[in-house]
């Protein structure tokens, strides 16, 4: 057995208290006895521990000790409400850097741990890229209790379970399983945790993107996303209600949903907070603005590439100088022109971003025009494509999106005849063999068929009462 002096240098040469500054040791003497606090400075407010350490000042520690267990020392000397006994040291050093206080005893091996982190965190505000006209006005933030608490707030039923992992053999990221007892696929459940318990990295450097591309590995040419991303709390319990499964990530504003199907992507929280009719409006905008998206160039070029396909009412499109560039160059050129604009802009102070705007605008407008290299009917086709991938949230959609537009519009420059077909068989393909974590086809409610499923795609569903 090892001394008291002995467990406490241990503790004092594995966590460097010496070198590192943060590191906050504290030690007691109370009735001939000594305590040692450990804790990291920011984590744990001052008040707290102050208040502990004249709890325990004042307590009769002899008293306590007589005849006692080390559990009913700990349950009279400790008078915080999240208190657990732990014996085995390295358990206590992963603690102790998580933000817990640990309190070792004199004569004891086991230690004390004492759950009064408090992380530092911003305010709850609306999520910038998620925001709705009506309803809730607050986020997730990067404080995992913070996240939990809010769904918690939501669904107030003792079937929704909150299992706590931890991922990362450096960083030890903080993960909590979050679902509904009762509706969520039990086959799915058991097969995600064993996947995150097999998740073998240094550390989730990246939070939320780092777990999914270890949790949901894709194929290379796969560019649609296999996990949905949400910073609302209201969007993430109607998921666990609808028997999906919430990953709540530690120093993560964003939350994932699982399993994700292809088709999930139209719904937005926006329709549930309109009343059905105008909800269920916008959907079909929204999945007629994102086929537009993916089609209207690819459509176009084949067209003035084949003119004698084009019917009369699509006679309009047609051009027939091609300006001082060929076509497919002036089209991939505003493609990777205008994600070169949005990189910039993330880049841009806010104080500059008008100047930025008017700027980007007279370069890809009448500037551009004026000198040759764009013809004007590309550039309005291509600002379409750039408003309109703005009316759906997720980013990685969009990525995907455009990735399978710039394939097409390849793939017409080599064989305009056949490359849109050939195009849009290979992009059918690609969402076919695509799956789920769930070993699921991507394109369910579409592949396996289900009626009921398939028309809430573009029908929002009224809310009935079951009383």
């Amino acid at each position: 057995m090892k001394t008291y002096q002995e467990i406490i240098a241990e503790f004092d040469q594995t966590l460097r208290v010496d070198d590192n500054f943060d590191i906050i040791k504290r030690e007691l003497l109370v009735q001939g006895k000594n305590l040692t606090f450990y804790c990291v400075d920011g984590f744990v407010k001052d008040e707290v521990l102050e208040k502990m350490m004249e709890f325990i000042l004042k307590a009769d520690l002899k008293s306590m000790e007589a005849g006692n267990t080390f559990q009913e020392l700990a349950n009279q000397l400790v008078s915080y409400v999240e208190a657990d006994l732990a014996n085995d040291f390295h358990q206590m050093i992963t603690a102790i850097l998580s933000g817990s206080v640990l309190l070792m005893i004199d004569g004891y091996e086991k230690g004390i741990l004492i759950d009064a982190r408090t992380y530092p965190t911003r305010g709850m505000n609306e999520p910038e890229d998620d925001r709705v006209l009506r309803g809730s006005r607050d986020g997730f933030v990067e404080t995992l209790v913070f996240n939990t608490a809010l769904i918690r707030r939501r669904i107030r039923d003792p079937h929704l379970r909150m299992e706590y992992t931890s991922v990362g053999r450096t960083s030890k990221t903080d993960l909590v399983l979050c679902y509904m007892e009762g509706k969520v696929d039990d086959k799915m459940l058991e097969r995600i945790r064993k996947t995150i318990d097999d998740i073998d990295v240094e550390a989730l450097t990246m939070a939320q993107e780092s777990l999914a591309e270890a949790l949901v590995p894709g194929k290379w040419y796969t560019p649609f996303p296999k996990v949905r991303y949400t910073e609302r709390p209201d969007a993430a319990a109607s998921n666990i209600l609808e028997g999906k499964i919430i990953l709540i990530i530690d120093n993560s504003p964003s939350v994932l949903i699982l399993p994700t199907y292809f088709f999930d992507f139209v719904q937005e929280a926006q329709d549930y907070y309109l009343p059905p009719i105008t909800g269920t409006y916008l959907r079909i905008i929204r999945i007629a603005v994102f086929f537009a998206t993916l089609l209207i160039t690819p459509i176009w070029y084949y067209l003035n590439s084949n003119p004698s396909y084009a019917p009369n009412w699509l006679s309009f499109a047609l051009i027939e100088d091609n300006g001082n560039l060929p076509f497919i160059v002036q089209l991939l050129l505003l493609e990777f022109g205008i994600d070169a604009l949005k990189l910039a802009s993330l880049n841009t102070p806010s104080s500059l971003n008008s100047s930025f705007s008017i700027i980007g605008a007279l370069i890809l407008g009448d500037f551009a025009v004026e000198a040759g290299w764009f013809n004007p009917e590309i550039i309005l086709y291509m600002a379409f494509v750039a408003l309109a991938n703005f009316t759906q949230p997720s980013y990685e959609l969009g990525y995907g999106v455009k990735f399978m537009r710039v394939m097409l519009l390849i793939l017409i420059a080599i064989s305009p005849q056949f490359g849109f077909w050939i195009g849009l068989v290979i992009m059918i393909l690609i969402l076919y063999n695509a799956k789920t974590v769930s070993r699921q086809s991507y394109l369910y409610p579409l592949i396996p068929f289900n009626w009921s499923d398939f028309k809430m795609i573009f029908v929002r569903k009224k809310l009935h009462d079951k009383s």
